[in-house]
């Protein structure tokens, strides 16, 4: 049986509770994820959206029993990304006179995913309205955010917002509702959300997310395409979606490193405790054995970033570099950072790690801090006051 969302609108998604990583490999998920697809029933029988193909079997059977594969009218493709039209195929196979409602770029990139030329297309572009029945559906493109053809879509009478990925999250609990679950790891996974998939495209969220609250669309529910419903308090997360976009920051700093024998891994802990004393919070991460989703994460929410590692083959140690490589990814805004690390002869590391660090788009604020083979107290005490320098750049 169906769960009813609103009114005429059921909900016909996968709830995935054993999925631990997404995107590939690339995405870590410790509460599993959904693929959110939804039923309207009015005087046209409409789908918004499919589901990834491992479901297809599960989402077409029940389809086909609670309503029927001849009897839809129209799906609405808000996006075509393999985890929200994977079901795509397998539903026009058996019914190919189903309208496929879709972005003008989205035409493009179902054609290129699908090979399938002659499905019955109806691009539609900002502002544009279809008439159901009782209720009409207005689209609102949203260009690269966070493909070419991602759009959301409104419907009138209910007041739904389908945003497709905005506003959503890795994340199912025992209802489809926000409200319902708990709340604590809702909104943690909501920003784990943003700052691992969509961090890089703020200055287009920041802009979209004004032109939604521009149409002063009546909004009582968002439908996100992952995760759970908001229908309590649903301007809370576009809220925080405008505040997120804003060189986003909580005025802490994330010190991550990578150790062979435990030397770097002891400076780490030193200039953490400076920056601590100083009155800053601060993490440390080991880059080598840390979840690579929670370590983007914390660095979205950090004002500073400190990279450490000691020098192996005249550089840093390998994990360091899909580190630099995942802040220069997200384009990361409005934060500083330092390097340090140890070494036996040479010591390039901590400098290598600067210049990238400062291509990543991290300013430079202090130069490197460095100790040879084991850090003597010396040493160490320079680690602390590295930290409480830094810390002081954190307050200003």
């Amino acid at each position: 049986m169906l769960t009813q969302v609103k009114d005429n609108v059921f909900y016909t998604g996968i709830r995935d509770w054993e999925l631990r990583l997404f995107h590939g490999h690339e995405l870590s998920t410790f509460n599993g994820s959904s693929y959110n697809s939804f039923l309207i029933r009015d005087d046209k029988t409409v789908l918004i959206d499919t589901v990834w193909k491992p479901h297809t079997d599960t989402f077409i059977e029940t389809l086909e029993a609670e309503v029927g594969i001849a009897n839809i009218d129209m799906v609405i493709v808000n996006h075509n990304e393999p985890d929200h039209g994977g079901g795509l195929i397998a539903l026009l196979e058996r019914n190919p006179n189903i309208e496929v409602v879709c972005s003008v770029k989205g035409v493009d990139v179902i054609k290129k995913h699908f090979d399938h030329p002659n499905w019955n297309f109806h691009p539609v572009k900002t502002g544009d309205v279809i008439h159901i029945g009782k209720a009409d559906l207005t689209f609102v493109e949203m260009t690269m955010i966070h493909w070419p053809d991602s759009m959301m879509t409104f419907m009138s009478g209910t007041n739904i917002l389908f945003s497709n990925d905005a506003f959503g999250q890795h994340f199912y609990g025992q209802s489809i509702f926000a409200d319902q679950v708990d709340s604590c790891l809702v909104w943690a996974e909501a920003f784990k959300y943003f700052a691992s998939i969509l961090a890089p495209f703020t200055p287009l969220i920041k802009r979209k997310v004004a032109e939604v609250v521009a149409l002063n669309l009546p909004l009582e529910m968002i439908a996100p395409s992952h995760g759970v419903i908001w229908r309590k308090d649903i301007l809370k997360i576009v809220e925080k979606y405008a505040e997120w976009s804003e060189e986003y920051h909580e005025g802490c700093v994330t010190v991550a490193y990578d150790t062979m024998y435990g030397a770097t891994k002891r400076m780490a802990e030193a200039i953490a405790k400076g920056i601590e004393d100083s009155g800053v919070p601060v993490k440390l991460y080991n880059t080598a054995t840390s979840d690579q989703s929670d370590l983007i994460t914390e660095f979205f929410r950090s004002k500073g970033i400190v990279l450490g590692s000691c020098t192996v083959n005249n550089g840093a140690l390998r994990s360091l570099a899909g580190v630099v490589d995942e802040i220069r990814g997200h384009k990361l805004k409005g934060k500083i950072g330092f390097t340090f690390g140890s070494h036996g002869w040479s010591g390039e590391a901590p400098k290598h790690l600067q210049q990238d660090l400062g291509k990543a788009g991290i300013q430079i604020v202090q130069e490197p801090v460095t100790a040879q083979y084991t850090p003597s107290t010396e040493e160490l005490a320079a680690c602390y006051q590295a930290g409480i320098a830094f810390a002081k750049k954190i307050l200003e």
